[in-house]
């Protein structure tokens, strides 16, 4: 809309023709809220794009997030994951061995010696000659957890005198005195002596294990003896030689112990086994069978369908090569096929038999 602007003439000053400015206004169809269309427009494209964007981004997003998760959950196991209690229980019995070992050969000086697997040993007193003993066939017979970080460790050792031993002279002595029984200090040396150790496991820095000994070792007494379990073969009786698993089970330990022969041709499809290198004995002869579900009727003379299996334990004479003859005993499973016995498994253990199932008991009705 266009306005007039008039001015007035000046005193004195001579008429004049009236001037007119014009003076545009933004048209009010162009505006709206104070927001011109072009800039709406911008605006509206903007959020358009930026919508477009995020539509297309968030897949992009989410499987990054997804990645990062998976990360950190597999992560999480690792520096959670603490050393279990039964860790250096394999280290704890080395340790301890030739701690024993050490103390066996420790006399008068020897202190710093020992001091290396028990501090507290610098400040002992010991005595004797140092050498004058030491253990052979060293070995762990017992090892139990006796505290989260704490093994106890038993090693049994045979121990042997460097010096001239007092045994025999005792046993002179006895001899002709007329007693023949053998004195206490040589029952003593021809026996095996056991060891307890107690030894600490703790990290020592660099991701390694450190050991310690809590004290000297301390002489036990040997580990108890059980009750062999039942087998679940037959009495023991004598290897016939008419029966076809002697001459499968002959064979097979000619050629395992002995070389002699091929030994796959002994053995069951599917079986693999390698003979001993080098041949440990120049002979074998099979006396004794144990056999699964035997109870030493007839002699068997044939071979089951094929696909029957039979477990036994034999015991050999095998003849070294200096002709001495010592017993052997082996758990094997054999498996017929053709007509034949042949060698299923070499077993690691004669089988237990299960235990007996106890009877169910019913209630009696009042």
């Amino acid at each position: 809309m266009k306005r007039l602007l008039a001015r007035r003439p000046a005193k004195d000053a001579p008429a004049a023709v009236e001037e007119e400015w014009d003076v545009d206004e933004p048209a009010t169809e162009d505006y709206v809220g104070g927001w011109s269309t072009g800039a709406r427009a911008n605006t509206s494209a903007l959020l358009r794009w930026t919508a477009w964007g995020l539509l297309l981004i968030s897949p992009v997003l989410g499987a990054a997030a997804f990645a990062r998760a998976s990360t950190t959950s597999t992560a999480q196991p690792t520096v959670a994951a603490s050393a279990p209690a039964g860790t250096g229980s394999q280290g704890a019995a080395g340790f301890a061995t030739l701690f024993v070992a050490q103390y066996l050969r420790a006399g008068e000086g020897d202190q710093d010696k020992l001091a290396a697997y028990y501090p507290a040993a610098a400040e002992l007193q010991l005595e004797g000659e140092p050498g004058r003993r030491h253990g052979e066939q060293l070995t762990v017979v017992r090892l139990r957890q006796t505290d989260r970080d704490v093994w106890s460790v038993t090693v049994a050792a045979r121990i042997v005198s460097d010096t001239e031993p007092t045994a025999k002279e005792t046993k002179a002595a006895d001899t002709a005195a007329g007693d023949s029984r053998p004195s206490a200090a040589e029952a003593a040396a021809d026996s095996i002596h056991y060891f307890q150790v107690p030894v600490a496991v703790g990290p020592a820095g660099g991701g390694a294990t450190g050991y310690t000994a809590l004290s000297m070792p301390a002489e036990v007494a040997a580990p108890a003896r059980i009750k062999a379990p039942d087998l679940i073969y037959g009495p023991e009786q004598p290897a016939v030689s008419s029966d076809p698993r002697t001459e499968a089970v002959t064979q097979f330990l000619l050629a395992y112990l002995t070389g002699s022969g091929e030994l796959d041709r002994y053995l069951a499809p599917g079986t693999k086994l390698t003979a001993i290198k080098p041949a440990p004995y120049a002979g074998v002869a099979v006396d004794q069978m144990r056999i699964e579900g035997d109870q030493g009727s007839e002699p068997v003379s044939t071979v089951p369908k094929d696909g029957t299996r039979s477990r036994l334990v034999v015991t050999v004479r095998a003849t070294d090569h200096d002709k001495v003859r010592v017993p052997l005993s082996y758990a094997l499973t054999l498996k017929a096929r053709a007509g034949r016995w042949e060698i299923a498994a070499l077993g690691g253990a004669p089988s237990p038999a299960l235990p007996a199932q106890a009877a169910p008991t019913t209630a009696s009705t009042p």
